[in-house]
């Protein structure tokens, strides 16, 4: 079965740029602009694993794709 590449939905409004989920990813997606908010650089290398989201404290990341039901 091919990978689906995962949905990743970044609300910059409620994102204060914190920098957890860029430490807590473990496919490197993400990385931080000068104001330390997220930016996702590489989409493709996403697992959906899940721990941006899990750990994210402003519920400012969602995932979609077929691992989260969609």
């Amino acid at each position: 079965m091919p990978k689906v590449p995962a949905e990743i939905k970044l609300n910059e409004k409620w994102c204060k740029g914190c920098g957890i989920c860029i430490a807590f990813c473990p496919a490197k997606v993400f990385t931080a602009r000068a104001d330390g908010k997220p930016v996702i650089a590489d989409p493709a290398a996403c697992t959906n694993c899940g721990l941006c989201e899990l750990r994210c404290p402003d519920f400012a990341i969602s995932l979609g794709g077929k691992a989260h039901g969609e």
